[in-house]
């Protein structure tokens, strides 16, 4: 198989991390509930997987890093951790359903109003509407570091800076850009990381986190077990455990800790993503102008050897986007994603509401062969 659908999942995971989840699961306790052998192995696993996440993000302060089963609660516990009744809060039409669907929510319950800046044709973020609405007032400012659908990167300093001028916080979304695109929250002033471990952080599914700056007061979301402070009422304060009720995935962290040192090893983030930009970019000229062959995003303005996630979104003309997708795994192997991709304002913003897209995305393991094979195939698709 050709596996090309990693924005959702790289299925093919480097060697270490495979062996450190199996070490892990004969070998790890639970971290911060005990002083046996089992218990201080995950412990420090886990240290050394937050003081790995704060490095790659610019995290000044590790204890900062709290990790959750993916980005999608990470996100839930930022939002509702940060925004009150009746706040305003300004996000994007690029937008996942993981920031959507908790403002929605928040909207329908606690009355906070809620603002979507739009795109424009190449679903580009429209910075002078986004400017116009993140006015004084606003409590927070949630965008996406990389769209899932077009692969679009956004100017998250740019953002970041609109957001602080109104008093406003930044939350960003970094499911698609943690481990490709260059992350500082110290530099770039971001209030907010949010990360999933399972993508291009090259970890386990069910993990993931966020990453706060120093002063920001994130609120408890889920409350329970932390293993200290048991005779409290209230969940204690102390960071991370404030945002870690529960036991951690342990075995998953493990995991994530060896992708992360992977990365490490392989050049870091502008390495991996270069790569996938590379394989990404000859997708796309391959197939551009293909007749009856529509290719979504920014690419005509982005320049060779620019960072950005390694997707490649296009439809067929008269075929629906699970049909080709389905074509394309029966007959050349090649795994796609299509569909709506869990993104509906970007779709409704590009038209492709009925069709969907389909989704091919690279990864540091994907080959200039499998591009190839996978340019042959759309051309062949196409011509009918």
């Amino acid at each position: 198989m050709i596996y090309l659908d990693n924005a959702a999942t790289t299925m093919r995971k480097p060697q270490q991390v495979i062996d450190a989840v199996v070490a892990a699961m004969g070998s790890l306790g639970n971290a911060g509930r005990g002083a046996g052998a089992g218990a201080m192995g995950a412990a420090r696993v886990v240290h050394e997987c937050r003081e790995r996440m704060a490095t790659l993000l610019g995290c000044t302060r590790a204890d900062h890093v709290a990790f959750a089963p993916n980005s999608t609660a990470a996100l839930n516990c930022a939002i509702n951790g940060l925004v009150g009744e009746g706040d305003r809060v300004v996000t994007t039409v690029l937008e996942h359903n993981s920031v959507l669907r908790p403002l929605n929510r928040l909207a329908a319950e606690r009355g906070v109003r809620v603002e979507h800046a739009g795109c424009d044709a190449l679903g580009r973020l429209d910075m002078e509407e986004l400017a116009r609405l993140v006015a004084p007032g606003t409590r927070a400012v949630v965008v996406t570091g990389a769209s899932n659908v077009t692969g679009n990167v956004v100017d998250v300093a740019a953002v970041v800076a609109l957001a602080h001028a109104a008093g406003a916080l930044c939350i960003v979304d970094a499911s698609q850009s943690a481990g490709l695109l260059a992350i500082d929250m110290a530099a770039q002033g971001i209030d907010v990381v949010c990360f999933t471990g399972h993508k291009a952080l090259m970890g386990p599914q069910g993990t993931g986190g966020l990453a706060v700056a120093e002063g920001v007061d994130v609120r408890p979301w889920c409350v329970g077990g932390t293993g200290v402070h048991s005779f409290d009422a209230m969940q204690p304060e102390g960071w991370p455990t404030r945002l870690e009720a529960g036991t951690l995935n342990g075995h998953g962290l493990a995991g994530l800790n060896a992708g992360l040192a992977f990365i490490e090893e392989n050049g870091g983030a502008a390495a991996m993503g270069a790569h996938e930009e590379a394989m990404a970019r000859r997708l796309y000229e391959g197939v551009r102008d293909v007749p009856g062959v529509t290719v979504y995003g920014d690419w005509p303005e982005v320049a060779p050897g620019s960072t950005r996630p390694g997707i490649v979104a296009l439809n067929i003309e008269g075929l629906a986007s699970a049909e080709v997708s389905d074509l394309l795994m029966q007959g050349w192997g090649i795994a796609t994603r299509p569909g709506a991709h869990c993104a509906p304002l970007m779709h409704k913003a590009l038209g492709t509401v009925e069709q969907g897209v389909v989704r091919f995305s690279t990864s540091w393991f994907t080959t200039a062969d499998e591009i190839d094979a996978a340019v042959g195939a759309v051309r062949e698709l196409a011509a009918g």
